[in-house]
């Protein structure tokens, strides 16, 4: 019950993105600064690797730290949102934040977090580098929650930056071009530090390089360096993706097995590779055996849910968190390759995303139940039905999500059709 009350104080005193959007993005990294100086800045002597991007960045912080950690190496996960707990988004050896550890920090700054004001994430920031200095991590994995140049996590000097992607979301803050947004990815690029790029892009390609220049930074494209061959499907919706890995036309590593089975995970996984070769440069030890291993149980180790998970086999009901027409791409072409009579569609957004770019691209033969997640930001379901019928997509409204999976499932049942739940990270975190 205290730890209850405590997040209850967290989330009614301090301005969350999650639950309210624009209001709680703050453009500047001052208040950020601010808490840590509170806290004699605990991320100063913390050895870190720092992923921003447009899609893949969480996939690609959990693999990464799962690697670490099958290698011996006490480490430190920070990501957002979370899913179902507040924490979710720190741990340590796949392993939560104490609940303890959150009533005590909250208990012992509230003074603090009541004069600067900041916002949730600033304040978790704050909790996230003093737990993982209290925990003596030998290194953290750090996810940006929002761009880069300004995201309160670009306080740290990381061992290296990993940028996965660039694409279209949040271009209310971020920039309405892909040049934009890649300038803001790019302000985690630090000087002398080297820079992993996941997926090599043409139009932002040039602007990489120049930030790189400017500061220094030795950078790898890793889609350039690294290819996967020989990939080959799951026996089932649960098992794993096999695929080799090849550098320079030699075999970098066979028969990898990757426990996030959705094909799109074969770009992140090369920018996570690229990256183990950057510390293996720096002295890591990382051996090959513990990286498949680490891919294999990638889900055992740091607990990452939403990454095209099945959570029914009959029906097949499978959700993911892809909230962006990029994203929202990747997965159809996933629904693609699952054998299916029809498509049951749960679906609900929020209002700040570019709802008229995902609605083109999505499949009019499937059968839809619009619907929106408990929170502020979450677009009204009826509201989503009324632009989804303008590019012919149809179906009904229901009152929540539970209660759009329910219909979905029953509708599905003694078929062999596919329920389906995305859209937004909110709505697939009432159902996991």
């Amino acid at each position: 019950m205290v730890y209850q009350n405590t997040l209850k104080f967290l989330y009614s005193q301090l301005p969350m993105f999650q639950r309210v959007g624009i209001f709680a993005y703050r453009a500047d990294l001052k208040k950020t600064k601010m808490i840590l100086d509170a806290l004699d800045n605990p991320h100063k002597n913390l050895r870190t690797i720092h992923i921003a991007g447009t899609n893949g960045k969480g996939s690609t912080s959990h693999m990464l730290a799962a690697i670490l950690q099958a290698s011996g190496y006490r480490t430190g996960l920070y990501t957002s949102p979370h899913l179902k707990d507040f924490r979710e988004r720190i741990k340590v050896n796949g392993k939560p934040i104490r609940k303890s550890y959150v009533i005590d920090f909250v208990q012992r700054n509230k003074p603090m977090l009541k004069k600067i004001k900041p916002s949730f994430f600033e304040m978790t920031v704050g909790l996230a580098f003093e737990y993982f200095k209290e925990m003596e991590v030998d290194i953290a994995v750090i996810e940006t929650g929002l761009g880069g140049r300004l995201d309160s996590t670009n306080v740290i000097y990381p061992e290296v930056s990993v940028i996965t992607n660039i694409g279209y979301d949040h271009t209310d803050i971020l920039g309405d071009t892909l040049e934009k947004i890649a300038v803001e990815k790019a302000g985690i690029i630090k000087r002398w530090a080297p820079v992993v790029i996941s997926e090599t892009n043409p139009i932002t390609a040039e602007i990489f390089n120049e930030i790189a220049e400017l500061r220094s930074s030795k950078i790898y494209y890793a889609d350039q360096l690294l290819q996967v061959k020989n990939l080959r499907q799951p026996f089932d919706s649960t098992g794993s993706l096999t695929f080799d890995v090849w550098k320079e036309g030699k075999a970098l590593l066979r028969l990898v097995e990757l426990q996030l089975n959705g094909n799109y995970q074969t770009k992140n996984v090369l920018g996570v590779l690229q990256t183990v070769e950057i510390l293996r440069e720096k002295g890591y030890e990382i051996s090959d055996h513990n990286i498949k291993k680490a891919l294999n149980t990638v889900k055992d180790l740091t607990g990452i849910m939403g990454r095209w998970q099945t959570i029914s086999e009959a029906p097949l009901t499978i959700c993911d968190v892809a909230h962006n027409v990029d994203g929202i791409k990747e997965v159809l072409k996933q629904v693609e390759l699952t054998p299916h009579q029809h498509l049951h569609f749960v679906f609900g957004m929020v209002k700040d995303k570019d709802i008229t770019k995902v609605l083109k691209v999505l499949p009019k033969n499937a059968t839809y139940y619009f619907c929106n997640a408990d929170l502020p930001r979450a677009l009204p379901a009826n509201e989503l039905q009324e632009q989804a019928s303008m590019f012919k997509l149809k179906g009904a409204v229901y009152p929540s999500v539970k209660e759009a999976l329910k219909a979905a499932q029953k509708a599905a049942e003694d078929h062999d059709d596919l329920v389906l739940i995305t859209g937004s990270t909110f709505v697939v975190a009432e159902i996991v």
